[in-house]
Parts: structure tokens; sequence; C-alpha cells
């Protein structure tokens, strides 16, 4: 295991592996930078990393898809193979009580783990603070921090790693929440109401008392990781970076707020928010790949910046998945699936696709003992920490390997029994869904295509029969003639028992989603429909990440006899929805070019590539 101390090693042992490259081009933080390392995030694989030398108007340079392949992550989290550290979980999650010398003797491996995970205090001057400003030495225009999208309010620091301290119990807890940069000394704080951040400053807020919050930007790897990880409230993330590390994360003290960083971050800042300030924030191109609304959040106020000599900007760009949040999200079900077994132990194993964007679909193999498990199950997970925002859930049998989507989906649509087999129910919904039924709430799907058990519906019967599969154009062809906002008809999985049809749509009123959706079911052979916009020349992928961004279940799914039909389109306010849909991310002509010129120039994109 080899454990990076800072941003700058593991940037050298990039390169050393061949999965960097340097841009010395002055590219644009505004615009230019960001739409090149979309361009680089979404090839086959992930890309490389890129270190932007040059950013233009500033003399920091920018790191960004540092994380964003599987390679890279093992190289981040100091392993060969991401798996094996949920295998050094299982093995400590999964230790029984010794009951002599020869079985304490076998557990010593196991507990060489935990030695020395705790985080210390850094002894000397910390490399973090290096370099002080205060007063009227505080300017945040000096850091290169993206604006990554054209409808971006502004720009936002998007990879920090945010430290509170909680007022009962005096515990640190660092998370990942954008800021936004509203001038020198003050930018915006995005805590969702559900995370810890936001708990402690509700605490603080409601004694009258200001959050300190200390902003480490350019931590080492494992903790930069470590801060995105979906532990429940009260853990340390900085323990679980000791873990995976080997060895505790040194901290240094704060100078001006009483907060302790990682000693060796390359950028720190300091400052507090005031109990009842808020101000406009947003909106921003998310990593749901749609822009976040304008809404009043917290403000902080810097009151120091300190940094490394010659620091490094660590960042990234989120948006239309794949992106590189996409591998991180990879790792943390990889190294979690054993967590979540301690709680659900008929868990096998667990995927998230990256078209679901983390919250929006989980698809998970389930070792049934009993009736009525998986149902069980759904509602364990809806109410169970970060699982409870997953808005449709998909139990399947343990022969299943769930990390092959593509046969993942046969599976369920051959083994899936209609109506029996789903669960559609209301719970709370991650703060960037924007489509529930309300802001926070709103539907929620189970997908139970596991064999039915005895004492489950079905037990004993053989599958209903399905009619035969239908020729798509020929769908298409005839509902076309009744809306005219169809433009394809595709059936994904070809030759499965349940035909599933997309219904691919330029909306030209409301209600035509849910009218040709369920149209399209009422056609011979079809027996689940979905309407999603978009053209003829999108690729499936996009299509799913729209639909599951796109539907709530309570509102949008109707089930007639053994036949479904589902409304995965925009909504407005003849359908229901009262508030201002948000738009899908795109980056603007111009800086798709000059983007694309540098990428060709060094090698990362083919000629005539556009």
């Amino acid at each position: 295991m080899k454990a990076y101390p800072s941003l700058r090693e593991f940037v050298h042992a990039l390169e050393r592996a061949g999965e960097l490259v340097r841009i010395p081009e002055p590219l644009s933080p505004e615009l230019e930078i960001p739409a090149a390392a979309d361009r680089v995030m979404k090839l086959p694989g992930g890309g490389k990393a890129l270190l932007f030398e040059n950013p233009a108007g500033h003399d920091v340079p920018v790191l960004l898809n540092a994380f964003g392949s599987r390679r890279r992550m093992a190289l981040a989290l100091g392993v060969d193979d991401v798996t094996e550290i949920p295998r050094r979980l299982d093995r400590l999650l999964n230790l029984a009580p010794p009951r002599g010398v020869a079985d304490l003797v076998r557990l010593l491996p196991a507990l060489a783990d935990l030695k020395g995970v705790p985080p210390r205090r850094y002894r000397g001057q910390p490399p973090c603070q290096e370099v002080v400003l205060r007063g009227d030495a505080i300017d945040l225009g000096r850091l290169p921090v993206l604006t990554c999208w054209p409808g971006d309010a502004g720009p936002f620091v998007t990879l920090p790693c945010v430290f509170t301290r909680d007022p009962d119990t005096g515990r640190q807890n660092m998370g990942l929440y954008r800021l936004q940069v509203y001038d020198a000394r003050t930018t915006g704080m995005h805590w969702h109401v559900h995370k810890d951040g936001s708990r402690a400053h509700h605490a603080l807020r409601a004694a009258g008392r200001r959050t300190e919050v200390a902003v480490a930007i350019g931590t080492d790897p494992v903790v930069t990781y470590c801060a995105t990880a979906p532990l429940p409230p009260g853990l340390d993330e900085l323990l679980l970076a000791g873990f995976i590390r080997g060895r505790g994360v040194e901290l240094a003290q704060c100078l001006t707020v009483d907060l302790r960083v990682p000693a060796t971050a390359e950028i720190v800042i300091e400052g507090y928010v005031e109990p009842d300030e808020m101000r406009v924030e947003g909106p921003f191109g998310d990593h749901t790949g749609y822009y976040s609304p304008a809404e009043p959040y917290p403000v902080l106020h810097v009151t120091a910046i300190t940094h490394r000599r010659d620091p490094l900007y660590l960042t990234t760009v989120v948006g239309i998945p794949p992106m590189e949040d996409a591998w991180m999200g990879w790792a943390t079900e990889r190294i979690f699936t054993p967590l979540l077994r301690t709680q659900f132990p008929e868990v096998r194993d667990m995927h998230l696709p990256v078209e679901g964007v983390f919250h929006n679909l989980a698809v998970l193999s389930v070792d049934k003992h009993f009736p009525m498990q998986a149902r069980r199950l759904f509602q364990g997970l809806w109410g169970a920490g970060q699982m409870g925002f997953t808005k449709v859930l998909v139990a399947v049998d343990p022969d299943v390997d769930v990390a092959d989507p593509a046969g993942a989906a046969r599976v369920v649509l051959d083994r899936l029994r209609l109506p029996d087999g789903l669960v559609v129910t209301e719970g709370v919904l991650d703060a960037l869904d924007h489509a529930g039924i309300r802001p926070l709430w709103g539907g929620k799907l189970g997908i139970d295509a596991t064999r039915p058990l005895a004492g489950e519906p079905g037990f004993g019967a053989p599958l209903p029969p399905t009619e035969p599969e239908p020729d798509a154009r020929a769908v298409a062809a005839r509902l076309a003639d009744r809306f005219p906002g169809v433009k394809d008809c595709r059936i994904p999985v070809p030759g499965a028992r349940l035909t599933l049809a997309l219904v691919v749509l330029a909306k030209t009123r409301p209600g035509e989603g849910a009218d040709a959706a369920r149209a399209c079911m009422e056609q011979p052979g079809i027996d689940v429909a979905v309407a999603v916009e978009g053209t003829a020349d999108d690729p499936l992928s996009v299509l799913a990440w729209r639909a599951l961004a796109s539907v709530d279940p309570v509102r949008d799914l109707r089930v007639h006899g053994a036949k479904v039909a589902i409304d995965a389109t925009t909504k407005g306010p003849d359908e229901g929805y009262d508030r201002n849909w948000p738009a899908e991310v795109a980056h603007p002509p111009g800086a798709v070019a000059a983007a694309g010129a540098v990428l060709r120039r060094h090698g990362l994109l083919p000629e005539g590539d556009d």
C-alpha cells in the first residue's frame, strides 16, 4: 500500500504512471478549461488527468480529472486494486471475539489495520501555512476558480474539503460542499438541509452563534475522496482516511478559527458564517447534468487564506455523465458495500450506474430467505442514511452480476412479474433531484425482479407469457401519425421476455409524453413504455440518464393490467409541476473549439474530432 502524504506527490505518481498530461497553453478558467476537462472526462475509460500549468490570468496551476479512471482511483487510494479496501473492511467487520491465545494471534493482522488510524497533530511549521494572507491581502480572485458552465452564477470551488465543528460533541466534520465566489472575501456556503455541515450550522444558529469554517483545497487524495464518502452522521471522515492510508492524517491548527485541517493541503480558506445571513447562491451546472436553482444559502466570510509556496488548485467539473465523479462513485460503491451488509446482510452486491448520478438508481443483488424480503430491503434502504435519497431501487437474485448493466437489465425484464414486482411509495429525495412532486420529497420506485419464494405472489407458477416483440420502426411510425413530437422508438434490450420501449420525442404540448407512453404501451408486444425527450441520434446512455432524472414514480408511472407506461419527460404547470424545470448543461461552441484545438495538439483528441 502506497499512501501519498500530499497532492503534489500524487501528481508526481500520476506522471510517472503516464496518467497525467501537462497543458502549458493559457486556457481560461472561465468555460475553456471546463470545456477541455469535459471532453477528456467523457473519453473511454475516463481519459487522462490534466494539469493546466498556465491558466489565463492566474499563476496557480489547475489540476482536474485526477480521480477520473479506475487506475487513478486505485493510485489515489494507495492500492493496486480498489477492491483491496472492501476486503480489509470485510475482515474487520467480521471479526469474532477471541476465545484464546491462538484466536488472538490470528486477529493481530486484522487489528494492525487500525494502528495509527486516528488523526494527529502536525509538529512544526505546516506546509499549508507557508504563505499567510490576512486583512486586505485576502483576495479569492487570485485563485483560478472555474466558471464551469455558461449558466453558472459565477466561479465555484467544486472540490473543497469543508471543516466545521459539532457544537454538542466538539467533533470536527468534513464534507464536500461547493462554494460560489461572490467577491474577494465572501462565498456562498452550499449546505443542503440533509448534510452534517448544515446540522452544525442549524444548532449554532439557534444559539445565535457564528459557525467557524475551514476549507482545505488540494489535500492528499485519500482525504479528498473521504470528503465525498457517505458516512453516517457523527462518524469522522478522517478516521476512514486514516484506515485507507494506513496512518493517521496529520492536522494543522488554523490561524483564525478553532479548527484543524490537513497540514499538507495546498490552499486553506478560513472564515465564519453568521447565524442569519443568507444570500442567493446559484444557479450552478451540477452533477445531475442540470442547473440547480438560485436559492438562498449561508455566506462564508473569509478571515484568512493560507497556502503552500507554488500551490496547486485541485478542482473538478460535474455535468452530464460520465464525468470524473463517476469514478469516485464507483469506488464508493465498492468500498461501502461491506458496510451496507452490516445492516442489510441479504445484500450481496450493489451497483450505482452512472446514468443514475448516484441517487437516481441503485441495483442490488439480494439473497432472500423469507417472503417479501426484497420489499423490506427497499423500505429499510429508503430510511437509511444517504441511501434514503435513492429514487429507484432494483433487486435481483445473487446469480446476477449487477456491475454489468446490460446483463442486469435483461435479467430484470426476463424475471419481473408485472405489476406484482413494483413498489411505488413516497419519501425524501436528494436536494438536487428536480423532478420530485415537491422540493426534497417525491415518488420512489422499487423493482423486485427476484425469483418468488413460497408465500410470495407467483411462487410455483410459470412466468406469464408475453406477445412477440414488435418492430420498433413500425411502432415509431404509428406513434408519429398521432404525436408529431415522436422522433424514434427504441427497444434497448431485444429478445427479453418483457419488451421495454423508449419513445423518443420533442414535446409539442403538455401531456404529450404521458399520452405517447400510454399509446406505445397499447401497441401489441410492448410491456413497458417510457417516454423520454431527445433526438434519434442521442445515445442510449443519454436517454437513460435523462429519463431517470425526469421521472417521479408517483406522478409519472401508470399501471394498466400487466403493462406499464412512464412519462419521463419535462413537466410544467399544466402537468402538476409548479416550479421551473431546469435546463441541461452545455458548453458554448467557442469554448469547445478553443479546448478542442489544445487537446488535439496534445494527442488527447483525434484530428477532425469536433
